[in-house]
């Protein structure tokens, strides 16, 4: 086998499909996440910044108050939630 096709090979058995396949179905996924966090008013930028002001308080108070894990099941659900979906919408049956 030759080196290029063993690449492909390679990216083939990682991946699980083709490319092209990948490609559509994360393009597909992403818009819909796109629109559900345009809906919420949701921004990556507003995201991030959340999740390090929630990492701050919890350094800066040593430990984890009720109120906080609350908000941080929240924010956890926010990145946790979209993984689940896409892992059971494009599960191979």
């Amino acid at each position: 086998m030759n080196k290029r096709k063993k690449i492909s090979h390679s990216l083939h058995a990682f991946l699980g499909e083709t490319l092209g396949r990948i490609t559509l179905k994360l393009l597909t996924l992403s818009l819909l996440v796109g629109i559900v966090m345009n809906f919420l008013g949701w921004t990556p930028q507003s995201l991030l910044q959340t999740i390090t002001n929630s990492l701050k308080s919890l350094w800066e108070t040593g430990f984890i108050t009720f109120s906080n894990l609350f908000h941080m099941i929240t924010m956890g659900a926010v990145i946790v939630v979209p993984i689940f979906l896409f892992l059971r919408i494009f599960h191979k049956r």
